[in-house]
């Protein structure tokens, strides 16, 4: 039995160069295996599975405990999951050496990479050339500047995902990453860190996450808010979430942006509320804090040629 998944409590085990920025393991990402052999991998692929594959496509890594709070009913169910989709070239994993909690972070294997052959491969430079294999892709994840601000980014999207398990009114219809939201919003020249669309029952509030570190100074901050103008002459006006990291900092942007009109409804939240709950303060209406699904939102007009991804839910006309 690998150390992984001796004890479903503990961290994941620290590598032996935890000190280092760890690669991947060579000796399963490398494997090729013959076109029957990786047919008979993929039919043992669950729809689970595939869902984690897609995410790890599109959002580069989530940590151990990110699956297991988004997909598994414990963590040592996850674990368990985790090996045998990592013996197989699923996935690859390495150390997270961010945070501290010394838990492996998951992108996709090999085999991963056969099930998203378009997956975004370079965090930190869109218009990379393509990487040579699946160890290239991760290598560039690996050494991002944006190692711990992909984690903060995703965790928002993983509770919100969570939530969706207890409550049957409730479900994640869009999560894309600042790669595709800016591609898809190129019109509008935007760069939110994330774009999701979050439904309760038949409301649906779309937003864009502007995701704080406290590394941005105010003014910076104020900028990025009016790169959504152009947006909203002709697409979506959807809130702008500014998620920071503490109190103060929100106190700071709510004086600042007071009396400030801006396109987009703009709110604030904490990095350690729950998102889906009440913990946004829109800046027009500081006394009070809201819900997600609460915040107002416009989908846009419905014209394919200036607003060719709006939104529509799945089971309404709107």
């Amino acid at each position: 039995m690998s150390a992984e998944h001796s004890d479903p409590q503990s961290p994941d085990p620290p590598h032996p160069h935890s000190s280092e920025p760890s690669s991947p393991d060579r000796s399963t990402s490398s494997r090729r295996p013959a076109r029957h052999d990786r047919l008979q991998l993929l039919r043992r692929l669950t729809l689970r599975d595939r869902q984690l594959l897609g995410w790890l496509a599109e959002h580069y890594l989530l940590s151990t405990d990110q699956i297991a709070q988004a997909l598994f009913p414990s963590r040592r169910a996850a674990l368990l999951r985790l090996a045998a989709l990592h013996s197989i070239g699923a996935v690859t994993r390495f150390v997270d050496i961010t945070t501290g909690t010394s838990q492996y972070l998951y992108a996709l294997g090999p085999l991963g990479a056969v099930v998203h052959p378009t997956a975004y491969t370079d965090p930190d430079r869109p218009s990379a050339r393509p990487p040579r294999s699946s160890i290239e892709r991760t290598e560039r994840i690996v050494g991002s500047h944006k190692l711990r601000h992909l984690l903060g980014v995703n965790q928002l999207f993983v509770d919100l995902h969570a939530y969706t398990r207890t409550d049957p009114n409730a479900q994640l219809t869009r999560w894309w990453s600042e790669q595709h939201a800016t591609a898809a919003y190129a019109a509008a020249d935007i760069r939110p860190d994330a774009h999701g669309v979050w439904s309760v029952g038949h409301r649906s509030v779309g937003f864009f996450l502007e995701h704080d570190n406290n590394t941005e100074n105010l003014s910076r901050v104020l900028r990025k808010l009016r790169a959504y103008e152009r947006l909203a002459e002709f697409g979506p006006r959807y809130p702008v979430l500014l998620r920071v990291r503490g109190r103060r900092r929100e106190a700071n942007l709510l004086r600042a942006l007071a009396g400030v009109p801006t396109a987009m409804p703009v709110a604030t939240g904490i990095h350690d509320e729950h998102p889906a709950g009440p913990a946004w303060t829109l800046t027009t209406d500081p006394g009070l804090r809201r819900w997600l699904h609460e915040l107002p939102s416009d989908h846009g007009p419905d014209n394919p040629a200036t607003n060719p991804h709006r939104f529509t839910h799945p089971d309404t006309s709107d």
